[in-house]
């Protein structure tokens, strides 16, 4: 009955309205090089306050899932991926489109990423209630454990250098300080300012990092070279072809396309993961077990399908572990945490006791716009091209306005705005200096929950450190934090000694 109400409440038709619109806009996003879903996401997040939140998540949901599909759209056709998940599409589609088999390229990207979509959302469906009604028996350790966990993550998202990405880290932690104590509700390093005494809002950095930096990034870089390669493949318009494949090809596909979804969604239920790990996963496994693994990288529309599908296949494995355990699955879904935070919604088992019809609907909004995004992409792909052909500066205009607009519309406030500046030039300086921004969000996402479950665990045990090891679900989390730091290491040593052998 939850589920029939739920599905009535979706298909009303303002809240169809939104989740089309986002579909439209997450396309758009998608298709342009430089921009991504994560952008996207930070960007509109704040407008959606002024909705329902039905409406105001569907728009999110449609322009993540879309977006994510339609970084293909530029990967296919100028060899550039439009979104990081869309790395691996790049290895297969551009050389289809070479061949003339652009339509087909795309119509896979469309086809395979929504399938993709859809298999994570089964998942989604069948184990984000069994996990929910597990985290009921969850205490203060066992919440400051999985914090931690999640912090530990940063290791995997440091880039080039584990060393800057717990430097970058730690200080997302030490912002996250700022504003009320959570235990003794004494201020803590607002310089008086009244502004900082609700702390560092978390969406206007996220908007300044991902959208401000972005933009700055972008003008500051030289990029004429690189821009002329582009122009080069815009101007080649070679035909497209024939979009959707044929029977023979759905059933060679189907096989390919299921196994890269499921392990896409295990993936993305992994914190800090993302659909760019997980496409280059699924696309060499698929190339070993292939028997057709010769033709990967080559043009192969098994490897594009592949690719496509681990894609969206993440997005299911994300949501589940974000709704579940309070854990960002990718940096879209670390951004939803925020927005449903806004709501006045906490992440975890609460919000499947007191929000279920909500969940229900985020489930079913999922399933929508898989189905949405494959019928507008099919219905627009010969077309989706002329998203390309838009200049760089009106992006970046566009860009910053809408980074504007979203800080403030948050809480109606300045200090937001000049907030979002700030993280902006912090997120340029992080990419001049090669510091990934990811550990950064982490820690300012995770740093509260760490602390005050922490100290609260302290005040249970009267100040005693057995606790966390006398609980088993926290003793097991935190053997589980240090297999994460310790197994790199093991990797490395065993890679020296297998060389020296």
């Amino acid at each position: 009955m939850e589920w029939i109400n739920g599905l009535m409440s979706v298909l009303d038709a303002s809240v169809l309205v939104f989740l089309i619109g986002g579909v439209i806009i997450g396309m758009f996003i998608g298709a342009l090089p430089g921009l991504s879903a994560t952008m996207a996401i930070a960007i509109l997040t704040p407008l959606t306050f002024w909705f329902q939140p039905s409406q105001g998540f569907a728009m999110l949901i449609g322009v993540w899932n879309s977006a994510v599909f339609a970084g293909g759209i530029s990967a296919i056709l100028i060899n550039t991926p439009g979104t990081p998940a869309s790395i691996a599409q790049t290895f297969d589609g551009y050389q289809l489109y070479q061949k003339g088999q652009g339509g087909l390229a795309l119509g896979i990207n469309v086809i395979f990423s929504s399938f993709g979509g859809l298999v994570s959302c089964l998942a989604l469906i069948f184990l984000a209630f069994p996990l929910a009604r597990f985290t009921i028996q969850f205490g203060p350790t066992e919440y400051f454990a999985l914090a931690l966990f999640g912090i530990s993550m940063m290791i995997t998202v440091s880039g080039n250098s584990i060393l800057k990405g717990i430097i970058v880290g730690m200080a997302g932690i030490l912002l996250s300080t700022i504003g009320i104590d959570p235990i003794l509700a004494i201020k803590r390093f607002t310089m008086g300012s009244t502004d900082l005494m609700a702390g560092i809002s978390f969406l206007p950095i996220m908007i300044g990092m991902f959208g401000i930096g972005e933009v700055l990034s972008q003008i500051y870089e030289d990029k004429k070279s690189h821009d002329e390669e582009i122009e080069k493949e815009k101007s080649k318009n070679l035909k497209l072809g024939r979009v959707i494949p044929t029977r023979k090809q759905f059933k060679e596909l189907a096989l390919p396309a299921v196994l890269s979804s499921i392990v896409a969604t295990v993936v993305g239920a992994i914190p800090a993961t993302g659909g760019d790990i997980a496409s280059i996963i699924c696309w060499g496994q698929g190339k070993k077990i292939s028997k057709n693994g010769q033709e990967y990288g080559k043009g192969s529309i098994e490897g594009l399908a592949v690719a496509s599908a681990s894609n969206n296949g993440v997005t299911g494995g994300a949501l589940t572990t974000m709704l579940t355990l309070g854990l960002p699955g990718d940096a879209v879904s670390a951004i939803l945490i925020g927005s449903l935070m806004m709501y006045g919604m906490q992440p975890g088992a609460r919000l499947f006791i007191e929000n279920k019809p909500f969940v229900i609907n985020i489930i079913l909004l999922m399933i929508l716009a898989n189905i949405t995004l494959v019928v507008i992409g099919l219905l627009t792909a010969k077309v989706s091209a002329k998203a390309l052909n838009i200049s760089k500066q009106t992006v970046w205009v566009a860009v910053s306005l809408l980074c504007v607009v979203g800080a403030f519309a948050l809480n109606n406030s300045y200090f937001d705005v000049i907030i979002m500046f700030a993280a902006g030039l912090l997120g340029f300086l992080f990419r001049k200096g090669d510091y990934a921004p990811g550990p950064f969000i982490l820690g300012l996402l995770l740093g509260g929950l760490l602390e005050s479950n922490l100290r609260r665990a302290l005040v249970m045990s009267q100040g005693s450190m057995s606790i966390f090891i006398t609980r088993p679900i926290t003793l097991a989390l935190i053997i589980l934090i240090g297999m994460t730091f310790v197994l790199p290491f093991i990797k490395k040593y065993k890679k020296k000694w297998l060389q020296r052998t």
